[in-house]
């Protein structure tokens, strides 16, 4: 299975990559191919609401900048991993932007192969996760329809028993 893992962190050795890591190690152990794209590091716009998308450009951004690089990834993952840290209760905005950038992605049908979905999200505070809740039930299981893989969780420092739980989950698919 072809799996992309958009890491939201800006944090090079931080808690959401070390999960990331450990995911990775876990899917490629089982045979998947595993595409990490570290959304800070990129050149990634946030969304003009122009609306060429979803007239002229007949599903393609008016933007050209290093979403381009994203889009030809989503289409041909099977799976998609959304990995952050919690910043004021939601996503951080680097990943925000990615994902409002979607919206010509999903025009007029969403990705092809892509079914699957999980979520790793890291936190200095256990109930940080409803924004982020919400965001990943109604724009990803809800509006594209796509398969729960796993939704995990990280309040404070990555334990063992949590990179192991990353590890597992992408071993499991």
């Amino acid at each position: 299975m072809k799996i992309l893992v958009l890491n939201g962190s800006p944090r090079p050795s931080g808690n959401t990559a070390k999960m990331v890591a450990a995911f990775k190690e876990g899917a490629e152990s089982s045979g998947h191919e595993v595409n990490v794209v570290d959304v800070c590091k990129k050149n990634i716009k946030g969304c003009l609401a122009c609306e060429y998308c979803h007239g002229r450009g007949n599903g393609k951004c008016v933007q050209k900048d290093d979403m381009q690089e994203v889009y030809s990834l989503l289409k041909e993952a099977e799976m998609l991993v959304i990995a952050s840290p919690i910043y004021y209760h939601g996503l951080s905005g680097q990943i925000k932007c990615v994902i409002d950038r979607f919206y010509s992605a999903a025009y007029p049908v969403g990705p092809r192969h892509l079914s699957k979905i999980a979520m790793i999200l890291c936190s200095g505070d256990r109930d940080q996760y409803v924004g982020a809740r919400f965001s990943y039930d109604g724009d990803f299981l809800g509006y594209l329809h796509l398969q729960d893989m796993g939704f995990i969780t990280v309040a404070g420092g990555v334990t063992a028993d949590k990179l192991e739980e990353a590890k597992a989950l992408g071993a499991s698919l």
